[in-house]
């Protein structure tokens, strides 16, 4: 897009009218709740018990009001980059030299995820911090997800994503900046730096797909490494396998048939949000249920924009387009050149390999927490926000901030 229209920038606010949530809340008290097999648990699925309290309190209990308010804090804006409305959220620092910043999402997130992030990263001060570490943030929703969706164009997989990101910070005026996300999100600030690496400063990832150990591995590999990395390539192999095994039917489906999908999630709000709540059960450091991790009301505010937005299946066909993806909207898979962080949480999908990141990565940070999991800005925003502060000082101190 070249045209001064097509690159305006609009003001946002949320404001979701009675009536959706009217709507919403008939729905809920209209619930057809299938027969449960007793004694279940979770090995099946979500839990009856578990789901009709969830739907219960978010009926009663949950506010969105609140959540709306918190959300309309940030100043919001939207635009149309490569024919897609993106919404985000920029939020700049009191500090004029801060590092510009974007942030990315993956699913089944949203820009909720980094409600508790946000603020230590562009006011640090505030929170304890020194002036030198802030940042200027940019919160964007993936094409086709919450308030970016739905999309009306096929082809929206990471590259196009990140290409689109890319525009979205030359209009905000940053012609260099820095770039993180997770899941979805950390595969398209890889190819951010990958396909901008004059512009990006630094990549700060939760998640290195490719870098786990998604084969056996034999006795060549491990004899070349020390006894903690042969370690930790046994147990990524052990990871890979069980979620091989158990965890990717979401996958599957929403790669091969996303529309079939949203029929049911955009229609039942319990249906969405038992879809959601069980990745945030398996995916996050929790035990028994997912509120071991992270907020009851912060999930339920997640849900709910994907509820609100009609987004279940616009949302899903990333996995459809990176699984359909064609020569001309993938770039080769070339290592990065960019400086790069990992922090890893022991709850992740996936455990990166160090020799293997260095095969395709410039890893500059690699540190690894004793707690948190997938959602990290969810699970553990303090320690999230301290890593990217260091990474970016770092690179600073190095010359390359």
């Amino acid at each position: 897009m070249t045209s001064a229209s097509a690159e305006t920038i609009r003001p946002f606010r949320l404001s979701v009218p009675q009536s959706e949530l009217d709507d919403l809340y008939d729905r809920l008290d209209r619930t057809r709740w299938p027969a449960e097999l007793p004694g279940a648990g979770w090995e099946y699925g979500v839990p009856d018990g578990y789901l009709r309290d969830l739907a219960r309190y978010w009926r009663h209990e949950y506010d969105w009001r609140a959540a709306e308010a918190r959300l309309n804090e940030w100043p919001q804006f939207t635009t149309t980059v490569d024919g897609a409305h993106v919404h985000f959220a920029h939020v700049r620092s009191p500090e004029p030299d801060a590092t510009p910043l974007i942030l990315t999402h993956g699913w089944p997130g949203s820009i909720v995820e980094f409600l508790d992030v946000v603020g230590p990263l562009t006011d640090p001060v505030a929170h304890g911090g020194e002036a030198a570490d802030a940042f200027h943030v940019v919160v964007p929703g993936l094409p086709g997800f919450g308030l970016s969706g739905p999309t009306t164009q096929p082809g929206w997989e990471p590259a196009r994503v990140a290409d689109a990101w890319a525009e979205l910070m030359r209009r905000l005026g940053y012609e260099r900046f820095g770039a993180h996300g997770g899941d979805w999100g950390a595969v398209i600030s890889r190819e951010l730096g990958r396909a901008r690496p004059d512009r990006v400063i630094g990549v700060h990832l939760t998640l290195l797909p490719g870098a786990q150990a998604a084969a056996e591995p034999d006795a060549v590999e491990l004899s070349g490494l020390g006894a903690r990395e042969r370690e930790n390539t046994l147990a990524s192999w052990r990871r890979w396998a069980q979620w091989s095994r158990e965890g990717t039917g979401y996958a599957v489906l929403q790669s091969t048939r996303p529309h079939t999908l949203g029929y049911a999630l955009t229609d039942s709000p319990v249906g969405q949000l038992a879809w959601i709540v069980e990745k945030f059960r398996e995916w996050t450091d929790s035990e028994e249920v997912p509120e071991e991790a992270v907020d009851r009301d912060r999930l339920l505010t997640n849900v709910i924009l994907y509820w609100l937005t009609g987004t279940a299946g616009s949302s899903a066909r990333i996995y459809y387009e990176r699984a359909h993806a064609h020569g001309h909207t993938t770039r080769p898979a070339e290592p990065s050149t960019v400086p790069t962080a990992l922090a890893l949480f022991p709850a992740e999908l996936q455990i990166p390999l160090r020799h293997r990141a260095d095969r395709t990565e410039n890893i500059v940070r690699w540190t690894e927490f004793d707690r948190g999991g997938h959602f990290a800005a969810l699970e553990e925003p303090d320690l999230l926000a301290a890593d990217l502060r260091a990474f970016f000082r770092q690179l600073r101190e190095k010359g390359n901030g």
